[in-house]
């Protein structure tokens, strides 16, 4: 599906003359304007999933080739990790601060040089290392990417948008598995071809500085309301919309809360009611009174899937190795489980703004509760494969949600900040995963540690249940 075939709504009510920026963002439909930066949004979330996957490849490869022991392949996946809980915290805050694109940008070029040096590595410490500045890099594109892209997308389709950029993740994580399965398991050198081609991402870190735009409520939050004019816009043009010369003129002097008086399709209803956005505190930070709860709920979801989700498919290749499988076989079976994450987002993304998003969270983090107890039970191929399938179907679909709802629980001021310190603490978990899983093995056998994840998913189901429902609402100022 492409970005541009996104479905929207049908307006339901007719609308005053009187627009804010973000209001008249929020109205419009979805265009080949938003499918752009959808795109663009969503080419470097791919190449972060890319890099992300490819490192359980060049894990297994490595326990082949150099004869990796189990704590070495913890030690590398959790520096990485480790690198991804700082690099969430700091990005958010200097997204708040220096702008959405340019921190994208930014975190592209860090993790892409980082990862092509990785294949340079002649040791195990240097690649712990290196995985670790690529990790500062990962950590902070994630979150941005996801706040710049729900600031920008119209509030009644927003949650289906940003699972939409959730689920280039998908293509990515494919993309690692085919250059696994064919590249890294190639040879004794292959896994460094393999890490050679994460170098993409450092060109893409100009293709996104250069062609997106800053986000709107970014630009007027710091007083620059020329230019969030000119971006507004540019997005009404491309939805055959213009504006009132006169008014937009005193509009974009007035500030964050300026009005512009808009054409008779805006009159005539052509273009929805959207809801009010939540009433929050607008003192204090991310555990100011009027967001703590929010903010405690959305950690723990967090912590919760990251705990499940890297614990198994950072793991994967390697335990079907130790099952019996040879590598090439492994890594086949892990591409084929990788497939089902595509139909798990485009679940995801229809019922998200059909069934809201926290009941939507919730059944996918309950579904990959199910699937872990699955998976962990499974002695045969095929019901490896099915199990495998099920838990990547069900765990995408909850990320997909779960990235949804983050940016839309803080006002604007903090989003970045909010989102990326939700990230930051869900990184813990997916530190403590990589040394978690081998110990769970010994002690109890890969059903231990299955039963462990559907554990924390049945957790992460009851949090993300206390969380606000956002769907249709403008994003609080």
């Amino acid at each position: 599906m492409s970005p541009a075939s996104v479905p929207t709504q049908e307006p339901t009510a007719p609308v005053g003359p009187e627009l804010t920026r973000s209001q008249r963002l929020d109205r419009l439909p979805f265009t080949r304007k938003h499918g752009k930066l959808l795109g663009a949004s969503g080419i470097g979330w791919a190449l972060d999933a890319m890099d992300v996957g490819l490192i359980s490849f060049v894990i297994a490869a490595l326990s082949v080739h150099w004869d990796l022991a189990k704590s070495d392949g913890s030690l590398i996946a959790s520096a990485g990790f480790a690198g991804m809980a700082i690099g969430a915290s700091v990005g958010g805050l200097l997204a708040d601060r220096l702008g959405r694109r340019s921190v994208f940008a930014l975190t592209l070029l860090v993790y892409g040089l980082a990862t092509g040096a990785s294949a340079l590595a002649m040791g195990v410490g240097a690649l712990i290392a290196l995985r670790f500045v690529v990790g500062l890099g990962l950590g902070a594109e994630l979150p941005v990417a996801s706040t710049l892209m729900s600031e920008f997308a119209p509030a009644r389709i927003r949650g289906r948008v940003i699972v939409w950029l959730e689920a280039f993740w998908a293509l990515g994580w494919i993309l690692a598995a085919v250059i696994g399965t064919f590249v890294a398991a190639s040879g004794p050198t292959g896994w460094r071809w393999a890490l050679a081609i994460g170098l993409i991402p450092a060109v893409y870190s100009l293709v996104i500085r250069l062609g997106m735009p800053e986000s709107v409520r970014f630009l007027e939050s710091k007083g620059r309301h020329d230019e969030a004019e000119a971006v507004v816009r540019e997005l009404e043009a491309a939805a055959g919309i213009s504006a009132d010369a006169a008014a937009s003129a005193d509009a974009s002097t007035t500030g964050s809360g300026a009005a512009v008086v808009v054409d008779e399709r805006v009159a005539a209803g052509e273009v929805g009611v959207i809801p009010a956005a939540d009433e929050v505190a607008e003192t204090g930070g991310i555990w100011s009174p009027g967001l703590r709860r929010r903010t405690a709920g959305l950690w723990a979801v967090w912590f919760c899937i990251n705990l499940s989700y890297y614990g198994a498919f950072i793991w994967i290749p390697t335990l079907l190795v130790d099952r019996g499988f040879d590598l090439t076989k492994s890594f086949t079976f892990t591409l084929i489980i990788t497939l089902a994450q595509i139909p798990g987002y485009a679940a995801a993304a229809w019922l998200i703004e059909v069934l809201g998003r926290r009941w939507t969270l919730t059944l996918f983090l309950a579904g990959s509760a199910l699937s872990a107890v699955g998976y962990g039970l499974a002695g045969s191929e095929a019901m490896i494969i099915a199990a495998g399938c099920a838990l990547s179907f069900f765990n995408l679909g909850a990320w997909g949600a779960l990235y949804a709802i983050g940016p839309e629980l803080y006002p604007t001021r903090v989003r970045g900040t909010g989102t990326g310190a939700a990230a930051a603490f869900g990184r813990l978990a997916s530190i403590i995963a990589p040394f978690l899983v081998p110990a769970l093995v010994l002690t109890g056998g890969q059903g231990l540690a299955f039963t462990t994840f559907a554990l924390a998913f049945a957790l992460a189901a009851a949090a993300a249940f206390t969380l606000p429902e956002q769907r249709g609402k403008a994003l609080a100022e």
